[in-house]
């Protein structure tokens, strides 16, 4: 199996991969083993919760918290693990981390559509979804945070305003 991790950041279209690690739907979040070249379980979501769009990461780069980007993409297409998409950033929902003992660490989001998902061709903007549904997307966050922290903090939904992630080799650390 090939190393998910590794795959390019863009396309020659200049889309963002996206590798989907737990589908729309899901109580379980999974996540990707590299020592493996599997998906594993992460956690069990709490009771009633199920995620409410695609959730995966960016193969080739690299976050403040050393794990590759995390991406949520906004269709309502069925997937998989493993399967990659072709999207378009769309914002950016800025999270502060804090753990015990620990300084606390920026973990952002990307907010990203399918570049050819003809439903959610018209959403160019974060900040132009549905208020409801900004707020909901930044309420799921703090109430997946991980057990053993002091909890997730979202600042705001943002829009992409050239906000993209870079590539791993680059050097350089998503802002």
């Amino acid at each position: 199996m090939v190393d998910l991790l590794k795959l390019p950041v863009r396309n020659d279209d200049g889309d963002v991969h996206v590798v989907v690690e737990t589908p729309r739907g899901s109580a379980a979040k999974l996540e990707f083993d590299p020592d493996l070249k599997v998906f594993t379980l992460s956690k069990a979501l709490i009771l009633g919760l199920t995620y409410p769009y695609d959730w995966g990461f960016v193969p080739s780069t690299k976050g403040e918290d050393g794990d590759p980007i995390d991406a949520l993409v906004l269709h309502d297409a069925a997937t998989a693990p493993g399967l990659v998409l072709k999207c378009r950033i769309i914002g950016v929902l800025e999270v502060l981390q804090r753990e015990k003992g620990k300084k606390a660490i920026r973990n952002d989001r990307l907010v990203a559509v399918p570049r050819d998902s003809h439903r959610e061709q018209a959403d160019k903007d974060a900040r132009d979804l549905p208020k409801q549904v900004r707020a909901e997307i930044e309420k799921f966050f703090v109430a997946t945070d991980e057990p053993g922290r002091q909890g997730a903090e979202v600042s705001r939904l943002e829009g992409a305003q050239g906000r993209q992630p870079p590539d791993r080799s680059s050097g350089e650390k998503f802002k």
